[in-house]
């Protein structure tokens, strides 16, 4: 039997974008292991990948061939079907669509399943651009607010590498449950607790990297401004501010501490949930800290105040001037690759006029056809859009009207393939090349498949290719092959690419992206704010255009939820959303309900039983785990579960509100969701 070792590149939702080492045996992968590729990732790769990969790719429920659907909407009964056949009825049905609805009546339903550049956005993006489909505003799923309050007050730019933890005399972890979702970030910060480095962690969730922090600090959802702003008015007073960096490189400084010093220790320590004592020593660590690094994570952004939370927290490291090679804020990784998104995905060949719709209203729009011309052709792919999705019962009305011919292109047969008329089995990360600019570190890889794609399955932008041959686009664009869509994927003359074109890259070896004097990317050392001012923006004119005069400036919108708990929804230590891990059917894949002893006496609940989880849109049966590990009136169970996890077919997506948005971006608002827990 032959057995080589393939070098691979993990390209699951996760800021880490590990290099991996593939072994292959007849064909088939039979390990997957962390490699030595990218020295950050040091060789480590997460247990949900080693564990499961095999089963991802050569499993029962992966998608060998394409499909049509007999039954019902839902029904999962499909017959099998030629490519030939498959293509021509989405060209017949979606032609018959344009016919009488117009281009705009078809939308992709895509997200980020795999980060790769080439399967995420990139031949896809050419064929809908030149079909004249309506465009997906995805970003507000996840991403937009932290991506835009960091673009408002730095620019687009790299923060601090995230190699810089190791060194830090603090480690300020906010919102992130690091262990789970950024594993290597978590090594870099035991190695600075090991030199005598502290570590504070911020959530409403006691997380691993909690329990292992010299402060933890269990606020209440939405509430992270006012920490904030408490901090910087604690910091003002004790006298920590550098007013010469200040002076130097910040703009709207006393329009913020005005905002700030309304918002002294006490009051903030009263509606955070917080210890006084807790904000104050915190203060000081901040002051008398060299080097500081600030670590925030998805959770901070998914919120009302989800914008100025994130604005008021990366404005501290400003107000003290720890900005440099050492200290910073560890964000904005993706803006350290010289990407040309343009001459990859060819908006040019997009209508002028073309609408742009919010991901996170297409649920009401297929369920209500609340728009002119109305949905009628989806193609839904890189996305489990039932899972991930807020309101999570609308998108499934929606779904299963047949009037919409909906095109699914998965790896498996996930709860949304299911409502497609027509599945085409995608090839999974292994399974094709690509390029990988992560959006947590500074380091580009590309990858080559390691095994042929599995039975008749094919890599997103073959499928695409062959979409629009059956469409009739000739233009020269859609001939590409992949190492052309590479070359168009990144600036070879840029000098980060070291005279590299993307398809040149070696494989099983990262490339780091570095300045001009060849040291690693660091805001304030070789990289300065990209705002329109070239200052730190804490006041910015630029988020009041986006996103209105309120945006300018942090703010702080209370809580006037009709139910009286949050629920959060913290990563999966088993699963990347509903990628791995089975299917959700067994015992030990139903995500547990945290709630604290306090909430569960008055509701005489009692621990390791069944409870309902309910709002108005919606109930969800999860176990019950009464612990302290959440403060009271915070519930939290884990995202990105199958339906078949509850007897009410519904996951907690179910509850969050797709029409509640963050302060910016118009976000999505899932750390925000007011429930009721009660006996089943």
């Amino acid at each position: 039997m032959a057995v080589l070792e393939r070098a691979g590149v993990c390209t699951l939702d996760c800021p880490d974008t590990c290099s991996l080492a593939v072994t292959v045996e007849d064909g088939r992968i039979v390990k997957v292991r962390g490699s030595h590729a990218l020295p950050y990732t040091e060789g480590v790769i997460c247990n949900k990948v080693a564990r499961h990969s095999v089963e991802f790719v050569h499993g029962e429920g992966r998608l060998f061939w394409p499909l049509r659907r007999v039954g019902p909407r839902g029904s999962g009964r499909f017959e099998r079907i030629a490519w030939d056949e498959a293509l021509d009825e989405i060209h017949r049905r979606v032609d018959a669509v344009i016919d009488r609805f117009g281009p705009q009546a078809v939308m992709p339903l895509n997200y980020s399943g795999p980060h790769g550049m080439l399967s995420v956005d990139s031949m896809s993006s050419r064929f809908f651009h030149r079909l004249g489909a309506s465009q997906l505003y995805r970003r507000a799923l996840c991403g937009a607010v932290r991506s835009e309050a960091w673009a408002g007050t730095y620019g687009q730019v790299p923060g601090i590498g995230p190699e810089a933890a190791a060194n830090a005399a603090l480690n300020i972890v906010w919102g992130n449950n690091a262990t789970v979702a950024n594993l290597h970030v978590v090594r870099q910060i035991r190695a600075a607790q090991r030199k005598g480095g502290r570590l504070v962690v911020i959530d409403p969730l006691r997380t691993k990297i909690g329990e292992q922090a010299d402060l933890h600090l269990a606020l209440q959802p939405g509430t992270d401004v006012l920490l904030a702003f408490a901090l910087a008015a604690e910091l003002e007073r004790l006298g920590a501010h550098d007013l010469a960096f200040i002076a130097e490189h910040v703009s709207g400084y006393d329009e913020f501490m005005e905002l700030a010093r309304a918002w002294p220790p006490e009051m903030a320590a009263r509606e955070c949930g917080v210890a006084l004592a807790d904000i104050i020593q915190l203060a000081r660590w901040i002051a008398a800290a060299d080097p500081l690094v600030l670590v925030p994570g998805n959770g901070l952004e998914r919120g009302r105040n989800g914008g100025s939370g994130i604005r008021a927290a990366i404005a501290l490291p400003a107000l003290v001037g720890k900005m440099g090679r050492d200290s910073g804020i560890i964000l904005g990784g993706g803006n350290a690759f010289p990407k040309t998104p343009t001459r990859l995905q060819r908006p040019d060949l997009m209508p002028v006029s073309t609408r742009t719709i919010n991901i996170l209203d297409v649920g009401r729009h297929l369920e209500r056809d609340d728009i002119d011309p109305p949905l009628r052709a989806v193609f839904i792919y890189n996305h489990n859009p039932l899972v991930v999705h807020p309101d999570q019962n609308r998108l499934k009305n929606g779904l299963k009207r047949e009037e919409i011919f909906l095109v699914g292109i998965e790896i498996a047969m996930t709860e949304s393939m299911q409502y497609c008329d027509i599945v085409l089995p995608a090839a999974s990360h292994f399974e094709c090349d690509d390029l990988y600019a992560s959006y947590g570190h500074h380091w580009l890889q590309r990858a080559e498949a390691v095994i042929p794609p599995v039975g008749e399955a094919l890599p997103n932008t073959e499928i695409f290719r062959r979409l629009a041959a059956r469409f009739s686009f000739t233009d020269e664009c859609f001939r590409a092959t992949d190492r052309e869509l590479m070359d168009d994927a990144v600036d070879a003359g840029d000098p980060r690419m070291r005279g590299f074109r993307g398809s040149e890259l070696p494989v099983g070896e990262a490339i780091r992206m570095s300045g001009p004097d060849g040291r690693p990317l660091a805001l304030f050392d070789n990289v300065m704010p990209g705002t329109p001012s070239g200052r730190i923006e804490l006041a910015s004119e630029v988020l009041a255009q986006r996103w209105g005069k309120a945006a300018r400036l942090p703010g702080f919108r209370p809580r006037t939820a009709t139910y009286p708990l949050a629920l959060i929804s913290p990563s999966s230590a088993s699963r990347i959303s509903s990628t791995l891990l089975g299917r959700g059917g067994k015992p030990d894949e139903i995500p547990l309900l945290l709630m604290h002893p306090t909430d569960a006496r008055s509701r005489g609940l009692s621990g390791n039983r069944p409870v309902r989880v309910w709002n108005n849109r919606g109930a969800v049966i999860l176990p019950l785990k009464i612990t302290d590990a959440v403060p009271p009136g915070v519930v939290a169970s884990e995202k990105g579960a199958w339906l078949t996890t509850s007897p009410t077919g519904q996951t907690i997506s179910a509850l969050v509100s797709a029409d509640d948005r963050a302060d910016l971006a118009e976000g999505a608002c899932f750390n925000d969701t007011a429930v009721e827990v009660s006996p089943v």
